[in-house]
């Protein structure tokens, strides 16, 4: 027996982005979403790549802005992702889908660095189409709210261990 299409374009979204490599994907309320300055803190004093691509801090949207271009979406899609899920990529793809699919405001964030160039162009993104800032990059404190979402996600304590890393598409 064949499976009946969702007629709902926000589950249609959900389900592409299974297909383009997420764990999941799930509805959530923008509101859901928290910033915070300390996260950004912790890319300028704690990681390595800080001022190294445009896509991160100081050049990626501060929590403000962020909580601003939140609050101007009434709908987005929390994708999770694995290990072996560039979350990015599919980030990136479903953005170009979404809008495809009328969603005009459409916009993603992945999870960590932006790694499409070796060497980030600090003067032009070779890459605007696809390069997207990361959550955390713009001040999400991504552990909240996948937890808020009833997401699993731990710090990880070992190297090699099985991870959950999450992306963001804002729809309306």
């Amino acid at each position: 027996m064949r499976k009946a299409k969702s007629q709902d374009p926000i589950a249609r979204l959900c389900d592409r982005a299974v297909k383009l490599g997420a764990v999941e994907a799930k509805p959530i309320l923008p509101e859901t979403v928290v910033t915070a300055m300390w996260v950004r803190l912790k890319c300028q004093y704690g990681c390595g790549g800080y001022g190294g691509r445009l896509t991160c801090p100081p050049y990626s949207p501060t929590p403000a802005q962020t909580r601003e271009l939140l609050d101007g979406y009434q709908r987005a899609i929390l994708v999770r992702g694995s290990n072996r899920t560039d979350i990015h990529e599919v980030v990136a793809d479903l953005e170009r889908e979404a809008f495809l699919a009328g969603f005009y405001k459409a916009f993603g964030l992945g999870s960590g660095p932006c790694r499409i160039c070796d060497e980030c162009d600090l003067e032009s993104c070779a890459h605007p189409h696809r390069a997207r800032p990361s959550m955390e990059a713009c001040g999400i404190d991504v552990y909240a709210t996948a937890h808020g979402n009833g997401y699993p996600i731990e710090v990880l304590t070992k190297r090699g261990c099985e991870g959950n890393y999450y992306g963001l598409l804002l729809v309306e």
